[in-house]
């Protein structure tokens, strides 16, 4: 039977990426980690603060090649409604940036994370899933799918959102779905795109081009389901055609590259996310809708927080407590993101004139009253920078008064 300090179950982007960041704080780790079996299209764009990270890990110089920088935001009324927001543009050079942060195929990202956790010495891979798992006091004890049994002093759920580890410490959540379907794909054009991530709010939710390297994007369209279904079956000439339409022809001619992907939007955050000797990241934790590039970038915090919390003291063993101390750390973060995608989402779904009337009137003043703007920028790129922000132009304010 082996035995690890930290075990981190689940083989996605968070689980792969928590386990390097705890095996590089100095803790021995087991990641439990079986081979996905279908590809993933998606790409997820991650925010400064994420590439900072990255970047810590000594991971970033490897990813940097296959990933566009996003220099601007531009946010367009796509509704037919009576009161339309204005054309809003945020640029990344407002707030001292390059770029907001990258575009990353998510297939190219946990590619070259795997390959980086083939050379993590502290890191023992095992491909296979999670059978059952016993949490006391002392420690985890984890049966594999392949017979093996693994004891770890603190377990990790990054396995998803039906988490087996979630379950077994009997953490409940709380969800719900929304009226909503997420097309996926991504595709060629003739214009280049300039580093500009282009958004349209129509009434069944954004339609979003991201840039990917050269003349490519990708795009996340959200709409009814009954429309998402029959529009993934049509013709990759005919999708084209419909994409092109739809983004009034500013990327010029569109070419779809591959059959698109159909992903039901839902949203769901855990009542805990940790408690004794566990903890729970990433989509275990919370779930998203594909809006405002949340879910990864959210999941990487979490893992920032948790190394925190395991790494403080290596000469010490883990305390019993750990998962607890992660919990309190995390509950703002989450709670505040998942109510203000929430409310995002829903607002562009309602036909309340009271709320499409906020709606207009918070972008119309996002694009005149600079220091709500730069506040806004910095917010999203790292929660509390935004709000650190506000004494410092308070403070160029009053200098510039004086002078």
């Amino acid at each position: 039977m082996d035995h690890f300090e930290v075990a981190v179950v689940g083989g996605g982007l968070a689980g792969h990426i928590a386990a390097i960041s705890l095996a590089r704080g100095g803790r021995s780790v087991a990641l439990i980690a079986p081979t996905a079996p279908v590809p993933d299209r998606r790409t997820t764009a991650l925010m400064d603060q994420s590439v900072r990270f990255l970047d810590r890990l000594s991971l970033w110089k490897d990813l940097r090649p296959s990933t566009a920088p996003l220099a601007a935001m531009r946010i367009i009324d796509g509704t037919d409604r009576l009161l339309r927001a204005p054309t809003t543009v945020f640029r990344s050079a407002e707030v001292g940036l390059e770029a907001f942060g990258y575009n990353f195929p998510n297939a190219v990202l946990l590619d070259q994370i795997r390959l980086a956790v083939t050379g993590e010495g502290r890191v023992s891979y095992f491909d296979t899933s999670l059978d059952t798992v016993v949490l006391d006091e002392s420690r985890a004890t984890l049966l594999l799918a392949s017979g093996t049994t693994v004891t770890a002093d603190f377990v990790v759920g990054a396995d998803g959102r039906k988490s087996k580890l979630r379950e077994a410490a009997l953490i409940d959540v709380r969800s719900w779905s929304y009226p909503q379907s997420g097309l996926v794909l991504n595709f060629s054009h003739k214009r280049p795109h300039e580093n500009i991530s282009t958004e349209f709010h129509t009434e069944y939710g954004p339609f979003t081009q991201v840039p990917l390297p050269g003349n490519r994007s990708s795009l996340v369209w959200v709409q009814k389901p009954a429309d998402a279904e029959p529009r993934s079956k049509l013709s990759l000439a005919e999708l084209s055609a419909l994409v092109e339409e739809r983004m009034h022809s500013i990327l010029g001619a569109v070419e779809v590259e591959e059959t698109p992907q159909i992903w039901p939007l839902s949203g769901m955050v855990a009542h805990r996310f940790g408690q004794g000797r566990m903890a729970l990241i990433g989509e275990a934790a919370h779930v998203f809708p594909p809006i405002g590039a949340q879910g990864l970038n959210l999941g990487l915090r979490d893992i920032m927080s948790l190394s925190s919390v395991l790494c403080e003291d290596i000469e010490k063993p883990i305390a019993a407590d750990a998962g607890s101390r992660f919990d309190r750390k995390r509950r703002a973060d989450v709670l505040s993101r998942t109510a203000s995608v929430d409310l995002l989402n829903r607002s562009l779904l309602t036909d309340f004139l009271p709320v499409q009337m906020a709606r207009a009137a918070g972008l119309q003043l996002l694009s005149v009253f600079p220091p709500l703007r730069s506040m806004v920028m910095r917010e999203g790129v790292e929660p509390g920078r935004g709000l650190r922000a506000i004494p410092e132009a308070f403070r160029d304010r009053i200098m510039r008064k004086k002078a």
